[in-house]
């Protein structure tokens, strides 16, 4: 492993920790306050820190103030998708780049972040990746090792290289074949292998039309059939794949997927292609709402702040 690597993994873990520490120290309230815990042992007081949890029963009888330690309980397993087709690197310059990312740089350090969050609350993650089917698939843990695990995964897709395929897609002069998804079939498994009630979080563009939502959403009801609360991230570039806002001169359009080629004045299109995005947008939310899913549109523009409160609302909700 060369430095760059560890450079690499050492970034997406110390972001991951600053950004679930500046949320935390950011809210009047904090997120985690009255959360499922029980009692571990007891502490003596340190003079100044908060009064909310010293044992007064224990200080009449020993004239000595002790707080109580709780230990939060593993009740909450929580599993991340995140869907890597080739219309996730948009924008391809912006792969790896966490000041301006693309879709699946989004979703990688936005995982990174949900992982520290859970491993914080003890709770257990999985992760898995998927295109065509999983191309990763992990069991649910609590444990650092397996919160290292997972980042030292998600690391991979940051780098080019010769085996990740969905890094290094070239266009339309390319002899390899797109990397498409099939997050039906991929969602259908899931909702096989995760035995226990579990959140279910996923990361994707979901760019199909409206028609050809139903296998999607009746993949999404299979989860929900079984017993699993289910987030659905819709990523997206909000400048230029919803507002089309591209200065006025012709531009050459390559579907990421089938590498097709468009040549065209985005000018000339824009009101109709932006009426298509709302229809989108709108049926995707419809549709969650019928089947009981949380649906969270995220432009991957705006940060993370926009992830972690649905998140934690959600989370409270599931145990």
């Amino acid at each position: 492993m060369d430095q760059s690597h560890i450079d690499r993994y050492k970034s997406l873990d110390f972001f991951a920790r600053q950004v679930v520490e500046g949320f935390i120290t950011g809210r009047h309230k904090s997120p985690f306050h009255g959360f499922s815990v029980e009692f571990s042992d007891y502490r003596q007081y340190n003079p100044g820190e908060s009064t909310r949890n010293i044992d007064y029963r224990l200080y009449g009888r020993t004239d000595r103030l002790y707080v109580k330690q709780f230990e939060e309980e593993t009740n909450l397993r929580c599993q991340i998708l995140i869907d890597q087709s080739s219309s996730m690197l948009y924008p391809l310059e912006c792969h790896g780049d966490i000041e301006h990312p693309n879709k699946l740089t989004f979703a990688i350090y936005a995982a990174a972040v949900l992982v520290e969050l859970l491993h914080r609350q003890r709770d257990a993650f999985g992760l898995t990746l998927f295109s065509q089917g999983p191309d990763l698939n992990t069991p649910c843990r609590s444990s650092r090792l397996h919160q290292q695990y997972l980042l030292s995964e998600l690391e991979k897709l940051l780098a080019p290289n010769p085996t990740n395929k969905s890094v290094n897609q070239p266009l339309s002069n390319s002899k390899t074949p797109p990397l498409t998804t099939n997050i039906p079939a991929s969602i259908h498994l899931m909702a096989e292998q995760l035995h226990r009630r579990s959140l279910v979080v996923l990361f994707t563009d979901a760019l199909v039309h409206p028609d050809q939502q139903e296998p999607l959403f009746d993949a999404l009801r299979h989860l929900r059939h079984n017993k699993h609360e289910v987030i659905l991230f819709h990523t997206y570039d909000l400048p230029h794949e919803v507002n089309l806002d591209f200065d006025t001169r012709p531009h050459l359009f390559i579907d990421l997927e089938t590498h097709r080629q468009l040549r065209l004045q985005p000018s000339q299109v824009a009101d109709a292609y932006r009426r298509q995005m709302t229809s989108l947008f709108d049926s995707l939310r419809l549709r969650a709402m019928q089947y009981r899913i949380d649906y969270v549109p995220i432009d991957v523009t705006q940060g993370f702040h926009q992830l972690l409160l649905p998140f934690l609302l959600k989370r409270s909700k599931s145990h």
